[in-house]
């Protein structure tokens, strides 16, 4: 649930949605983008992190077998 707030998702968000999320708010936050701006970096850290749990969780789900 955490990692859907990171990326200011509901709940019910399909994977297409954290994708496009992520990739809003990474290129919003991007260090190259905003240099020097602490705030910015850390929140990018925060969103990439979010990405790469629910990237994880997804390539679970899409493994397992039915």
């Amino acid at each position: 649930m955490r990692a859907l707030d990171a990326l200011e998702l509901d709940s019910d968000a399909n994977f297409g949605s954290v994708k496009a999320a992520y990739r809003r708010l990474a290129k919003e936050n991007h260090p190259d983008l905003k240099p020097g701006d602490e705030q910015a970096a850390k929140r990018f850290q925060q969103v990439k992190a979010a990405y790469d749990v629910l990237r994880r969780s997804e390539e679970r789900r899409e493994a397992k077998p039915r």
